[in-house]
Formats: C-alpha cells, sequence, structure tokens
C-alpha cells in the first residue's frame, strides 16, 4: 500500500504537468499514449528505489514494522522527508518548464549563483504566485501526512498473520524480483533508458515520457569545461580556411586575421542594440501573423536584413559573452562569463581607439558575472547601471526599456555634443518575464484578447497576451530610441545595429519558411538588422550570419585597423567565395545538439549519442540526407565540430598578452 501511495503522488504531478502545462502541436493520440506509457514506468523506477529502504526494514522487521516504536518513527520520518523533497522538487521543476519549455537539469544551479539569487528571486517572486505555490505546497503535505498516517495505523490494528519460513522466503524472492523487474523497466535485453523518451522530435512530448528527477540524476555526471589541443589540430586546417586566417600554423594554432585601416570610411557612431528575448519567428519582417514590429519593420525596409541570422545558444548571458568575445559559449556547467579563468579575452569592441566606449543596462551587471567581461576586456568602458540612473526601479531588470533609452540618449548626445564618436552596447530586458513594465513611460497602449484575432494569434506562436504585448512594448521603445537619435542629431552619424538575444520560448508555429519549431532551431533564430542610410543601402541579405559577426563588421564599417582573435567574420564580406554557417546549439528531444546552419543546409550532432545528420531546408528539411551526400556531411561535420573545438581552445588560450 505505501508503494502504490507513494506511485500515486508521482502520477499527481505528472496530471498536473499535463493538464497545465504540457503543449505540443503532435496530436496523434498514440503518441502521446506512448509517452505517458514510458512516463509511468519512470515514474514507478523512482516509486521503487524509493522503496528500497522500507522493504529491506520490511524484510528484516517482518511484522514488528507497524508495532514497534522506533520503526513507526523511521517510517515517518523517512517518508516525511521524501515527500517533502518531491514537493520541491516537482514544483521547481514546473516552474522551470514553465519558464524555459525544458525540464530541470544540473545547470539549474547558475540561477543560485553567488550575486544573482537576489536578482533570480526576485525576477522568481514577480513572475510567478509563490505565495500560493507555498500554500498549495503546505496543503498538499498536510493531505498527504493525514492520508498517509491513517493507512498506517489502519494497517497497524491488522491482526499478524503467520506464514511459514519457506513462505516467507518465497514471499521475498517475489519482492525482490518485482522490485528488479519494476527498475529495469523493460522486457529487453536492455533496460528502460532516457533515451527511449525521446522518439519523437518533440520537446513537450518527451518531457512528458521522463521522470523529472531520473532525468536530472542521468544528467549529473557534467564533464568539465577544459579544452582539447589535439582536438583542435585536427580541426584547424578546416577553420583556417574558412575563417581565412592570416597565417595558418597548426602547430602555433594561429586564427588571427589582421584588417588594415580604411581612410575613406568616416568615423561614425556605433550603437548596438541587444533585444531581449526577440525571436525572427516574434517579429512582423518574418511575417509573424500578429505584426507586433512595425518599428522594426521600418527599419528593416530601410537598412540591412540578415534573415538567416543566429545566436550559439538560447541564454542572455550566453549571447552576452558571444557578441562581445566573438566565442560561442560552449561550456557545458553554467556559463562562460561565470567562469574566472575564461573571462579574459582579446576582443574587437576593445580596439576602437579614440572612441568612448559605453555598456548601458537598467539593471546591475554583477548578473552572471557580466560585469567582468567589459571591464577586464575593454579599456575604459564606462558601464551605465542600476543606481545610475535618475529613472525609478522599475522591477527585478532595473528600469524601464523606455526610461533607458531615454537616458542613454542624453549620454550620446553629449557625446555627439563634444565631437567624440562612441561605441555604445545597449541591452534590453522589459521583454521577459515579468512583463511589468509595459506600464512605463510614453504612450504606450496594451492591446487586450478583445482587441486581437483569436486565430491569428494561435498561429503565431505567441504563449500568451503578455508576452505578445512585452513584444509589442520592445518595438515601441526602439522606435522611441530612433526618434531620439533624431531628435539630439546622431541618427545620420551612427550605425544602428539591433540583433535579437535569443527567442522566446513559443508555442507551436508553420509560417516560417522551413520548419524552425519542429527542427529545434527557432530557439537560436534572430532577426539582425544594419541600420545606416549614409553606407548601407536597404537590402536583404540570405547569406548566414552569426551573432560572432557583430563587432567585425561594425568595426570594418568604421574604417578602424584591427586585429580579429575570434570565430567572428565581417557580415558584408563578398569577397569570400564558400558558403557561410552559423555554429549553433539548441536542445531538441532533451538531447543537447551543436550543429552548423545557413540558408540551404542544417547538419547537427546529438551530443548525447554523437550521431551526425544533415537536412535540406529546400527539400524536405525533417528527412536526414547524410548517407545521400556523404562529401557535404563529412565537411559540415568537420566544420561543426571545429566551431566546438576552436572554441574550447581559445577560451583557454586567447587571453591578453601581461606586462
Amino acid at each position: 500500500m505505501q508503494t502504490l501511495y507513494l506511485f500515486c503522488f508521482l502520477i499527481f504531478f505528472r496530471l498536473i504537468f499535463y493538464g497545465f502545462f504540457f503543449a505540443s502541436p503532435v496530436k496523434d493520440t498514440g503518441v502521446i499514449l506512448k509517452a505517458w506509457r514510458l512516463g509511468l514506468k519512470f515514474d514507478l523506477r523512482l516509486t521503487l528505489i524509493l522503496m528500497i529502504p522500507i522493504g529491506l526494514i520490511a524484510v528484516i522487521a517482518r511484522d514488528r514494522l507497524f508495532g514497534t516504536s522506533i520503526l513507526r518513527k523511521i517510517n515517518y520520518g523517512y517518508f516525511f522527508l521524501v515527500y517533502l523533497f518531491l514537493t520541491v522538487f516537482y514544483v521547481v521543476d514546473l516552474g522551470h518548464y514553465s519558464y524555459l519549455g525544458l525540464r530541470i537539469e544540473p545547470s539549474v544551479t547558475r540561477f543560485l549563483a553567488s550575486g544573482e539569487r537576489m536578482t533570480n528571486a526576485r525576477m522568481m517572486w514577480e513572475s510567478y504566485p509563490v505565495v500560493w505555490g507555498l500554500l498549495g505546497m503546505v496543503a498538499l503535505l498536510l493531505l498527504v501526512r493525514f492520508s498517509y498516517r491513517r493507512i498506517f495505523q489502519w494497517y497497524a490494528q491488522k491482526e499478524g498473520t503467520y506464514v511459514r519460513p519457506w513462505g516467507f522466503a518465497a514471499w521475498v524472492f517475489l519482492l525482490v524480483l518485482l522490485f528488479a523487474g519494476g527498475i529495469y523497466g523493460n522486457f529487453a535485453w536492455f533496460p528502460l533508458r532516457w533515451s527511449e523518451a525521446m522518439f519523437t522530435r518533440d520537446n513537450a512530448v518527451t518531457s512528458l515520457a521522463l521522470n523529472p528527477v531520473l532525468f536530472y540524476a542521468t544528467n549529473m555526471n557534467m564533464e568539465e569545461d577544459t579544452f582539447d589541443k589535439e582536438s583542435t589540430r585536427k580541426y584547424y586546417p578546416y577553420m583556417a580556411s574558412y575563417l581565412g586566417v592570416d597565417q595558418s600554423d597548426p602547430q602555433q594554432l594561429n586564427f588571427v586575421r589582421t584588417v588594415p585601416e580604411d581612410p575613406t570610411k568616416p568615423r561614425q557612431n556605433v550603437i548596438i542594440v541587444m533585444m531581449e528575448s526577440g525571436g525572427a519567428a516574434m517579429m512582423s519582417m518574418f511575417n509573424n501573423p500578429m505584426q507586433a514590429t512595425p518599428n522594426l519593420q521600418a527599419l528593416a525596409d530601410n537598412g540591412v536584413l540578415f534573415e538567416n541570422f543566429y545566436v550559439p545558444a538560447m541564454s542572455t548571458a550566453r549571447t552576452v559573452f558571444g557578441v562581445t568575445t566573438g566565442l560561442p559559449d560552449v561550456v557545458r556547467s553554467k556559463t562562460a562569463s561565470r567562469h574566472p579563468p575564461i573571462v579574459d579575452q582579446r576582443i574587437i569592441f576593445d580596439q576602437f581607439t579614440g572612441y568612448e566606449k559605453y555598456y548601458l543596462l537598467g539593471g546591475n551587471t554583477n548578473w552572471a558575472n557580466i560585469r567582468a567581461v567589459f571591464t577586464n576586456n575593454v579599456d575604459s568602458i564606462r558601464i551605465y547601471e542600476e543606481g545610475y540612473y535618475k529613472a525609478p526601479k522599475a522591477d527585478v531588470w532595473g528600469v524601464s526599456d523606455y526610461d533607458l533609452i531615454t537616458e542613454a540618449d542624453e549620454i550620446f548626445k553629449a557625446a555627439h555634443d563634444r565631437g567624440k564618436p562612441f561605441i555604445a552596447f545597449l541591452q534590453t530586458a522589459d521583454n521577459h518575464e515579468p512583463y511589468t513594465t509595459t506600464e512605463g513611460a510614453g504612450d504606450f497602449k496594451k492591446l487586450t484578447e478583445k482587441d486581437i484575432d483569436p486565430e491569428k494569434f494561435k498561429a503565431s506562436g505567441f504563449v500568451n497576451i503578455d508576452q505578445f504585448n512585452a513584444l509589442r512594448y520592445l518595438d515601441y521603445n526602439i522606435g522611441h530610441l530612433m526618434k531620439q537619435a533624431e531628435k539630439s542629431g546622431y541618427l545620420d552619424n551612427t550605425i544602428f545595429v539591433f540583433f535579437g538575444d535569443h527567442s522566446a520560448r513559443l508555442n507551436a508555429f508553420s509560417f516560417m519558411p522551413i520548419p524552425e519549431f519542429e527542427l529545434g532551431t527557432y530557439v537560436d533564430h534572430v532577426p539582425c538588422i544594419i541600420y545606416n542610410p549614409r553606407l548601407l543601402a536597404p537590402r536583404k541579405v540570405t547569406r548566414a550570419g552569426s551573432l560572432l559577426d557583430v563587432y567585425p563588421t561594425v568595426a570594418k564599417l568604421t574604417g578602424i585597423p584591427f586585429r580579429n582573435y575570434t570565430l567572428g567574420m565581417d557580415l558584408l564580406d563578398t569577397t569570400q567565395t564558400h558558403a557561410r554557417y552559423a555554429f549553433v546549439q539548441y536542445v531538441k528531444n532533451m538531447a543537447g545538439h551543436m550543429a552548423v546552419i545557413n540558408e540551404h543546409y542544417l547538419f547537427e550532432v546529438d551530443q548525447s549519442t554523437d550521431e551526425g545528420m544533415l537536412y535540406d531546408l529546400k527539400g524536405d528539411p525533417l528527412k536526414n540526407i547524410k548517407q545521400q551526400l556523404p562529401e557535404l556531411s563529412r565537411d559540415l561535420e568537420n566544420l561543426t565540430r571545429g566551431f566546438y573545438e576552436s572554441t574550447r581552445y581559445l577560451m583557454f588560450n586567447n587571453k591578453k598578452p601581461k606586462y
């Protein structure tokens, strides 16, 4: 009865997940039932594992289990800890899934990093019904305590039945057999494994088929972050050729490219705007039915829009590190910015000699140790953050984006009036839970469900109306920035770069040219717009581009001399004739993948199996054609692994010289 009770407890949380959190484009009843069947088998495995200590006590104590005071206390104490742990773990898992669309795994500890706990706690407090959640947990535990004690007392009052020794031995053998069979989980040579849950391409179905506790435990053996020099050497020729390295040297592993000064280029200002949670599929210029971003649409129509632009991973901290250092964040534990040995890098931002350099954030730059990425690598950078601004703090992320842009404009105008060129990295934050600052200054007005077409909204992929309004507010603030730039006089002398740091979690959508929701790549596909009518005629670029390419591109546009130690390239360089690819990482079927992608092909490596797959995005984008195109598959696999190994090497070996 105790085993059945515990198993039902786990099923209760599975029902909550399915009823309130599960959302999938998969409608095949057979697929959903298979996910349920696998999930219940994993739940049974966890139940039996947790029952082993009590089973051992029952075998030893026999009929004294219910009658002896000390055994009764052990029984109560053990199950109290079990149910407390399970309740807390499952609630955290549900919150994690609500936030990221993924089951909880060990990297969640990044939210507990020193200096960030309070920020993340505030975000959780402002985004989720924490008090009601805690009250619900207490109520559930009280109900469990009451019902469990009643069941225990009912068994304790029953009279014991004499069992002969051979009968007891048979009972023990049967118990062991049942426990072993339930934990093994399969009528097959191999036991039930988490990989069986990944029988579709859909994260939601895979999540339904997993048990979060067992999945977390499986992923605890994470490799330490380091580099492999020999592996870097193995793929170096491919990377050196792809990047156009000045002096290829597989022994010294030289990645440097030198770009001379171009005196014909005017020394224009540069404003790089990182748009929080701004995925391509969410935007008007990518034909989202809700058309939430008219200001960005206007900039795309009058600037250069990169239609196949990708960030290396779905994480704001990874994006800030990646765009600043020109290296994708491939660390397995937490993020690169949180690793002191990795923070020190030679970067292009630092080489804007004669420019004033700014980093502007509405919140605190201690978040994810981002401060060190800038102060350690960019000489004389001025950081504007929480505490500097006149505007009041709006929420956990600091001042509102509207107020951030208003006060940033004052800084930009002052530099313009002094005749000093400047380069600024402006990081927005309001397009993020808890979505509270859409009540900020200005004349922005929220829409309600009465104001929108429900069919278009469903097709758009937006999760809820708050997410939709937050994106509209982001677009509104981009418009505010451009109006302020024109009013303050620096619009025509500034190169503007707008890019999304990653996509928000979306529901299934099908309006994009390729099925990027099913492929898993939508989280990394973001818009990138370079706006500078003085230098650049409006056009759309279909060639693949990467977050790593931002600083090499703007450095070339300003004409400064620089040395590129990174993996980034000039987005506007048309002299290289080979195909361009973006290195990306994403989660599909709850398994990490690394890949290279462009407008025609996607080559991915499943990091749990090390298996490579090739997809023709202009043909059948969900069909693996690796066997049909072996030479292309080999080349792209070398490029994918080359990006990964080169990044790992450079993270630890691209440090500034010590004088």
